[in-house]
């Protein structure tokens, strides 16, 4: 008669986020190394700012935002991009990154062997994801006012809103991740990204699209994550920022849930 082996799953009111701090200084110590890698992530939506916002921008001219006011086509990119570059950023180090310690590397068998659980290793990647997000938000902002397309002091209020948009993507990514079995599966990734990343009204206000469209776009959550930081960095608060805070966080959450519960059945085989 077999015994099974106990749940290592910690329950949410004993989580230990002191024990993920060591996943945070694992990965610390080996991207010290590889720091370009890191950095490398912060130039994609730089280019992107440039070559198409500034560059089309010049032909477009002005373009609808948030409360149906005029603004120039760079400054309704920019935001647009800066949430694009939260997502992209969670997703990548959440599913390529993990999937390759968790199936090839077995660094988890090894973590778990030490008294952390499955839920230090999901927050310690997780918050390791968030960490690279801020780096990378504080720098486009910077970028951002140099440009002068910041519009109020709220545009501070940008970073932990994008730092909330990784999380939610970051914590789906991480148990999408748990679920894959190849890398070819990593092409069901891109099949999500780009779509959300071209008809989540980063380009064009969503009302250049049919009916139809605008609300398939509504349920997005980059879509979310762009109404929000566009918000702040032009300075125009309306409480509809708050249904789209509450859409990431309950998104983040129900994510790092799966996650941790995955990751539980998975190690413990």
């Amino acid at each position: 008669m077999s015994v099974q082996a106990p749940s290592r799953l910690t329950p949410i009111g004993k989580i230990t986020p002191f024990r993920a701090q060591r996943i945070w200084e694992h990965n610390f110590i080996v991207y010290r190394r590889l720091w370009k890698i890191v950095f490398s992530g912060f130039f994609e939506p730089v280019f992107y700012l440039f070559s198409i916002g500034v560059g089309i921008g010049a032909l477009v001219g002005d373009v609808t935002g948030p409360g149906g006011i005029q603004i120039g086509y760079t400054a309704f990119v920019a935001p647009a991009l800066m949430a694009a570059s939260a997502m992209n950023g969670s997703v990548i180090e959440t599913t390529f990154n993990i999937f390759f310690k968790l199936k090839f590397q077995k660094v988890y068998d090894g973590v778990l062997t030490t008294p952390m659980q499955p839920s230090d290793i999901a927050i310690g990647e997780i918050g390791w994801a968030l960490l690279r997000g801020i780096l990378y938000s504080t720098a486009f902002i910077v970028v951002m006012f140099a440009m002068g397309l910041t519009k109020s002091w709220t545009a501070i209020f940008a970073i932990p809103a994008a730092t909330l948009i990784g999380f939610a993507f970051g914590a789906v990514g991480m148990a999408a991740t748990t679920y894959m079995r190849s890398w070819q599966d990593f092409d069901l990734v891109t099949l999500v990204t780009m779509p959300l990343f071209l008809f989540s009204g980063t380009f064009y206000p969503l009302d250049v699209y049919p009916p139809l469209i605008q609300n398939i776009a509504k349920i997005s959550p980059l879509y979310h994550g762009i109404e929000l930081l566009r918000g702040f960095t032009l300075g125009i608060l309306d409480w509809s920022m708050v249904g789209h805070a509450a859409f990431l966080l309950v998104m983040g959450l129900i994510g790092g849930a799966i996650a941790n519960r995955r990751l539980d059945g998975m190690l413990r085989k």
